[in-house]
């Protein structure tokens, strides 16, 4: 089978929607199951991790200690590590470190990777990375508060982060059957870590094909379809329909991202009820928290599911993370939104939207959901996950759905 480590819970999502589009039985936790959990019947298991921004000591022992779980439950032919497909990264790590210690623990000479995802409009070419028809480093991921990305160039960005020298396979060569050749080249030449350019799907299913009998791959989303495309013929397994989700909605956003900040303002003119929360105006993670369900409670029927929010543009941000400091603020917030997603289950809401990586990572953490089911999506790379516990989540990246996802999916 496929064994997954993703370094945060919408890319894990991503990637355990993109398994099972191509049919294989997908099974996602969010974090290391707990002891003497056997997953059911699959062909993917996504363990989602919250290492991204951690310190890379603690990124490291945390991968680590999810590669021996999948090893011990039968991802003996492939592990596929799992980052943004704007290589979110500080100058540090988190990938290069993480991608070393998989690799030497697994002794895999030569690891193949791409964040191409053209369906979200990132593509790799001559090995640099896009994002829409712009260069990473000249995207709005300059503005990144807690991973600003301020050069293209993914080799560069990899060794700058890891011990080991980074190459490219070129769009030619991937067009001509010529990857594992180029490999091949590339590992003689003492490259551990090679990229692999997509602009389209079509080039992730070719590099699919090739890179299938890799020990250990990593990427986004796309190269995660290619390898699952590969296996699929091997299955044949159907999905069963998927539960729909119902109940009361919520709607928790905390990513700055342009795109989400686009799905806030459309709920906000839609006339939903919305909150936000401003550390600011208040510095304690339980006052914020009290204060908002405070006043959900005053709520009256019919309003419609509210958004609770901390997001904002980058002026404003700045002027935060200039008053509290960065992981001051988020830290705060992180909690904060955590205790009202709580709170809001306890008052009966079934279905939770979030809206960026750490938000959702604090979500689920704070609800103590395992893992789920994977459904059906409400926008790409978005799906529902059903929580053994009856709750109904949509974990979103902040770049991720078009400007009304969040109103759609909260009526």
């Amino acid at each position: 089978m496929i064994g997954a480590i993703a370094d945060d819970f919408t890319g894990a999502t991503d990637v355990a929607v993109a398994l099972r589009r191509r049919g294989l039985r997908t099974v996602l936790y969010f974090g290391l199951p707990p002891q003497g959990v056997t997953p059911p019947e699959h062909d993917a298991v996504v363990i989602a991790l919250r290492t991204r921004t951690i310190h890379r000591a603690d990124a490291v022992a945390r991968s680590l200690r999810a590669l021996r779980w999948l090893r011990a439950h039968g991802a003996a032919e492939q592990v596929y590590f799992t980052y943004c497909s704007t290589f979110d990264s500080t100058r540090d790590g988190n990938i290069g470190p993480v991608l070393d210690a998989l690799a030497d623990a697994m002794e895999a000479p030569l690891v193949a990777m791409t964040p191409s995802s053209p369906e979200h409009g990132r593509t790799q070419y001559n090995g640099y990375l896009f994002v829409g028809d712009a260069l990473l480093g000249e995207s709005h991921m300059r503005h990144h508060p807690l991973t600003p990305m301020t050069d293209s160039y993914l080799p560069r960005l990899l060794e700058g982060q890891s011990a080991y020298r980074a190459g490219v396979v070129t769009l030619p060569q991937v067009r001509a059957g010529q990857v594992g050749r180029r490999l091949a080249e590339l590992r003689e030449q003492g490259v551990r870590y090679v990229f692999v350019d997509a602009l389209e799907d079509d080039d992730l299913m070719l590099a699919g094909r090739e890179l299938a009998g890799l020990p250990l791959v990593a990427g986004a989303a796309g190269l995660a379809g290619g390898l699952a495309a590969a296996r699929a013929a091997a299955t044949g397994h159907d999905d069963a329909p998927a539960p729909e989700p119902s109940g009361p909605a919520a709607v928790l956003a905390g990513s700055c991202a342009a795109r989400t900040l686009q799905q806030v303002a459309t709920m906000i003119e839609a006339g939903r009820p919305a909150y936000r929360l401003d550390p600011l105006a208040d510095g304690d993670a339980d006052s914020l928290a009290r204060n908002a369900l405070a006043w959900y409670d005053t709520l009256p029927p019919g309003s419609g599911a509210p958004l609770i929010y901390s997001s904002l543009e980058p002026a404003r941000l700045r002027r935060v993370q200039d008053a509290l400091g960065a992981e001051r603020s988020a830290a705060i917030l992180e909690t904060a939104i955590g205790r009202v997603a709580r709170g809001l289950v306890e008052r009966g809401v079934t279905r939770v939207i979030t809206a960026g990586g750490e938000t959702s990572g604090a979500v689920v953490t704070a609800l103590g959901a395992p893992g789920g089911l994977i459904g059906n999506e409400a926008a790409h790379g978005v799906p529902w996950i059903f929580t053994p516990g009856g709750l109904a989540l949509l974990l979103k990246s902040g770049d991720f759905g078009g400007p009304d996802l969040l109103l759609t999916a909260s009526q």
